[in-house]
């Protein structure tokens, strides 16, 4: 069998229960559903950071966070880290990014051969923001994103489309290329920024969903029932009292996002259909994290409740893996660098010794048997510097999911224990049942080997220190946004 080519699709903030395939009635999603149908469907798969860089970092590179030193949004992965991009690049691929990435630093390449529209975002530690015109403020952790939700446009979708323009238009050059003799396979990331908020969709597509998406599914609970790190979360955010009004009208917008980044999808899949692309291609879709869109009160990412911290994940290769299928075993997005150099590889030896060390696993067998052998167990992880004003408070926190369970470590703060078997919702905190001591200490010991949190704080004190300097670089010497993607400030409305 030839090498495949790869069509790898990264969304931003998707939660994978509001989606078709994985169970939501409401939401229309008939391309990721279809794409569903021709592969598998992976129903427990994790972040390693619920958070955008950490978490784009480590899929690029199969490592955990800590691994790599790169916690937060404003940390610079070290260039000389091979990515997947690096590893395609070195079997033959000719690899392609379009869109979003989101890596900070003079490195906006990361190992691929070409990139185009770029990011919203500047590439500098310091650098200058975007504005969104009359939706400033509502892409971060802030009350205004609610408040100013509901039907109208944002940049990001305006960014999205060419995104999808892009990669038509790439379809016509990777077809030509295709047609010669000793055509390499291609490779083509596309970077998606949507359904990230600002929580502003289509008019018809919100009225569509405004009175038909549910209620939040878990209500918050009372200030003295919540987690004390939650309780100082909501209050630092501004969000602990939002409305059912308001509630609704964000949830709804959200729906309207999911559906377009769908229509996205199935545009992009389509125009590489019609010109015979797809014959011997993986295809692999994922999200960088998830959004919790109300559930128990809470909003965005930054957590690990399973809105959060889960993110849906399908592979689909026509002849190689199995059609609408579904794999229960915990899996994480560091498993997908090793994944594409698994499939880079398919059926040409063992190329072990050309994969640098890494945290993940490849999930090509898996995806083809399910009984294939996998050590079901993952970590997620979530640290802050303090960097941001509005967010001072420094933060170690980590997640371990092992069968089951889930054991939640906070620094400095009680942790928290569920079964997710017994309760998928993750009502019932059950770390301080005296029949779970010894497994909570089991899972604690897990979370702590090899992840100190004080040594963290104190790296990422050293990190912070650099990061000011660089930060005052930034402003002072504007050095050039080589991969940007130019924001008009005109794009963002509110309809109503």
């Amino acid at each position: 069998m030839t090498q495949p080519n790869i069509i790898y699709i990264l969304t931003d903030q998707h939660n994978p229960f509001v989606t078709g395939c994985y169970g939501d009635d409401i939401v229309r999603t008939p391309n990721l559903d279809r794409l569903a149908s021709k592969g598998v469907v992976f129903d427990n798969a994790y972040t390693p950071s619920p958070i955008c860089v950490p978490a784009r970092m480590s899929l690029l590179t199969g490592c955990y966070p800590h691994n790599q030193e790169c916690w937060t949004n404003s940390d610079i992965l070290p260039s000389d880290r091979p990515t997947f991009a690096h590893a395609l690049g070195a079997a033959g691929y000719k690899t392609r990014l379009v869109g979003r990435m989101h890596s900070i630093g003079p490195d906006q390449l990361r190992g691929f051969s070409e990139r185009f529209v770029g990011d919203h975002s500047t590439n500098w530690v310091g650098g200058a923001a975007h504005s969104l015109g009359i939706l400033t403020g509502t892409s971060g952790p802030a009350r205004v994103s609610i408040d100013k939700s509901g039907p109208g446009q944002s940049s990001y979708e305006i960014h999205d489309h060419d995104v999808v323009k892009s990669c038509q238009d790439l379809s016509s050059i990777i077809a030509k290329e295709q047609a010669e003799a000793d055509a390499t396979p291609f490779f083509l990331h596309v970077g998606l920024m949507l359904p990230h908020q600002p929580y502003v969709g289509n008019q018809d597509l919100f009225n569509y969903y405004y009175n038909r998406i549910p209620d939040p599914e878990i209500s918050a609970p009372s200030p003295e029932d919540e987690h004390p790190y939650l309780r100082a979360w909501k209050e630092q955010t501004g969000t602990a009292d939002i409305s059912a009004d308001d509630t609704r009208r964000a949830r709804a917008a959200y729906y309207a996002l999911v559906e377009t980044t769908d229509r996205m999808i199935g545009d992009i899949l389509e125009s590489y259909r019609d010109k015979g692309l797809l014959e011997n291609t993986l295809i692999i879709y994922v999200s960088d994290h998830g959004d919790q869109i109300g559930e128990r009160g809470l909003w965005w990412k930054q957590t690990f409740y399973e809105q959060s911290v889960r993110v849906p994940m399908i592979l689909s290769w026509p002849g190689t893996i199995p059609a609408n299928e579904r794999r229960s075993q915990i899996v994480n997005l560091v498993d997908i660098a090793p994944t594409l150099a698994e499939a880079a590889h398919h059926n040409h030896g063992d190329q072990s010794d050309q994969k640098p060390e890494i945290d993940g696993s490849g999930l090509l067998q898996l995806a083809i048997d399910e009984q294939a052998p996998w050590d079901n167990e993952t970590f997620s992880e979530y640290c802050t510097d303090g960097m941001n004003k509005r967010m001072p408070q420094k933060v170690q926190q980590r997640m371990i999911r092992s069968g089951p369970w889930k054991l939640i470590y906070y620094h400095g703060y009680p942790s928290q224990l569920f079964n997710l078997e017994d309760d998928p919702l993750e009502m019932q905190d059950l770390i301080a049942a005296s029949d779970h001591a010894e497994l909570v200490r089991a899972l604690q010991e897990k979370i702590l080997k090899n992840w100190d949190p004080e040594q963290i704080c104190r790296t990422m004190e050293q990190r912070r220190l650099r990061k000011t300097v660089l930060s005052e670089w930034s402003r002072q010497t504007k050095p050039a946004d080589t991969y940007r993607w130019a924001i008009n400030i005109d794009d963002n409305r509110l309809d109503s």
